[in-house]
């Protein structure tokens, strides 16, 4: 995040903002710039990706679902709107401590313990590791004593769109990003490889949650994707899985989503639309 700090420094905060004599060093200049680039970040990633998304991959048939709220694209929104700032706070603690150097990211490929075979596999550990995270994570958070408190607003959406995606209770959103944070305090990694990695992050969260169920066969039983998260949305117990299925399967909260037989949403909204035909026709 110092990358990201240190641009903003230059081209605004800097000429623009602070005065001359309050240096880019100072903790509280540091920790104020965070809380304007991280919430500003959250919010151009949530709304453009998720515009992006809804316009051209969520199949809009899906509104017609008997389990959609009404407004409730507004509502995701409005929700998710109000809860990034709250998350950002105690995010912007974890940037701080990286800003002031206490994580394991660096800047050179050759500051790497392993060169370039260690950035291709902290990226690959990186994925790993935060998928085992969140899925204890999130299967915590459904636990009957937390669940109602934290996570029940999440699952509102029953039916989601792309902004479902970080429509979540400030602390469950917090503590589901937790792992992306922690991650480079414990392992190494580059620095512009942790950017691309939390921008494709919040692409893959827009992903599961935009109603595009199809996925290539040999990836259905790996892949946790839209239809896997669909049906954790749908039947709350199953599929608490981010990236991959495989925590589920040795947690045993795995289940083939009937999306992917074609025996989810749009199949049920077909059945009501045929029965409607068939009262009109009758009438």
């Amino acid at each position: 995040m110092d990358l990201i700090l240190g641009v903003a420094d230059r081209f605004f905060f800097t000429p623009y903002v602070y005065p001359a004599w309050w240096g880019e060093e100072e903790p509280i200049r540091q920790i104020l710039g965070l809380l304007v680039v991280t919430n500003l970040g959250a919010a151009v990633l949530y709304l453009g990706l998720g515009t992006l998304s809804y316009v051209f991959i969520f199949n809009h048939e899906l509104m017609k679902h008997p389990q959609f709220l009404p407004n409730q694209v507004r509502r995701e929104i409005k929700y998710a709107m109000t809860s990034l700032p709250w998350i950002s706070i105690p995010t912007v603690a974890l940037f701080f401590a990286e800003v002031r150097g206490y994580s394991k990211l660096y800047d050179n490929v050759h500051d790497s313990p392993l060169g370039w075979p260690g950035l291709f596999l902290s990226m690959v550990s990186f994925l790993f590791f935060t998928d085992m995270c969140i899925y204890w994570i999130h299967r915590f958070l459904h636990h009957k004593l937390i669940y109602k408190h934290f996570h029940k607003p999440h699952h509102v959406w029953k039916i989601t769109t792309p902004f479902a995606s970080h429509a979540f209770h400030p602390v469950d959103g917090f503590l589901q990003g937790l792992p992306y944070h922690i991650y480079p305090f414990l392992f190494p990694l580059h620095k512009l490889l942790y950017l691309g990695l939390y921008v494709c992050v919040n692409i893959w969260t827009i992903s599961i949650h935009d109603g595009d169920y199809r996925l290539p066969r040999p990836l259905q039983a790996v892949i946790n994707g839209a239809a896997h998260h669909t049906e954790h949305h749908l039947a709350f117990d199953y599929n608490y899985g981010q990236y991959f299925t495989v925590w589920d399967r040795i947690g045993s909260s795995y289940r083939d989503p009937p999306a992917l037989e074609g025996k989810g949403p749009l199949d049920t909204i077909h059945r009501m639309q045929s029965k409607d035909n068939l009262k009109e026709k009758g009438a």
